[in-house]
């Protein structure tokens, strides 16, 4: 049993740091050149949840070192926060952020940019998708959007997948 530990060990420190710190700062970077407003708050949110968590960690390093497997603890919930299949920030900022925030940034008399504003039209499900797509498809994405409206993306969409069904049930 001794063997599983120490493999278990050598694990948590090869996909630590490329879980917590190495596909963050290629999804923030990739976040930072998209239109999107969503991956920026996921981003932003994991980035302050993996500070606090840090600075946590630097305090009561004592008081960790006796919880067992808090390495894989801490790794299982970056995991979380991180993969865009779960969208763990997202939630995070939704459920414990955003009802004690104003919600609202003044910009004085700022008008909003195209971006904001295709941003502004999409729904719930429309940001689902776009969250699991590359930053390149996505960029597309927008401009449709921008030059055919968000409906004509939910039509797009809906027949993509009646497509998609047909090809499965013809297989």
């Amino acid at each position: 049993m001794g063997w599983f530990w120490a493999l278990a060990l050598r694990a948590n420190s090869l996909a630590g740091p490329v879980v917590m710190l190495i596909y963050p700062l290629y999804a923030s970077i990739m976040a930072i050149e998209s239109p999107y407003k969503e991956d920026d708050q996921l981003w932003l949110t994991y980035w302050v949840l993996y500070s606090f968590v840090t600075l946590l960690e630097l305090v009561a390093a004592p008081i960790f070192r006796w919880i067992p497997l808090w390495s894989t603890i801490k790794l299982l919930v970056a995991s979380w926060l991180v993969l865009p299949e779960f969208r763990g920030g997202i939630i995070i900022y939704e459920h414990f952020v955003k009802p004690y925030s104003s919600g609202t940034v003044q910009n004085g008399d700022a008008k909003l940019t195209d971006s904001q504003n295709a941003n502004a039209k999409l729904t719930d499900s429309q940001r689902k998708i776009l969250a699991s797509i590359s930053p390149d498809t996505r960029s597309s994405v927008a401009q449709y959007i921008d030059e055919n409206g968000s409906d004509a993306f939910d039509k797009l969409m809906a027949a993509a997948v009646a497509e998609s069904r047909k090809n499965r049930e013809s297989s």
